[in-house]
């Protein structure tokens, strides 16, 4: 099963979407310019071999809902991600924020 909603922070609309699999859930929460995600992103891969996309991304561990997503603290982000100012350790929402 796949839920698909809208999430607003500060007047911003972001998608966040559940996939429900198997022992694990993957979460995202997006906007078209990037997105943050639970652990199931491998940052190290979107660091290197997908360097040259420039994608905004940011990853934290230990999530189960979209509410803990927003929530939690970057475990890592993307070289890309810091560009705008995203840093490990900043809060999902924090993160979100600074991708508009």
């Amino acid at each position: 099963m796949v839920n698909v909603e809208p999430v607003i922070i500060e007047g911003h609309t972001f998608i966040a979407t559940t996939v429900f699999l198997p022992k694990t859930t993957l979460l995202t929460i997006s906007n078209d310019k990037g997105y943050i995600m639970c652990g199931a992103l491998d940052v190290h891969l979107l660091n290197t071999k997908l360097l040259d996309r420039q994608i905004i991304s940011g990853r934290a561990v230990g999530v189960k809902t979209i509410e803990q997503l927003l929530e939690a603290p970057l475990e890592s982000v993307t070289v890309a991600a810091e560009k705008l100012g995203i840093k490990k350790g900043m809060i999902g929402k924090e993160a979100l924020l600074k991708m508009m």
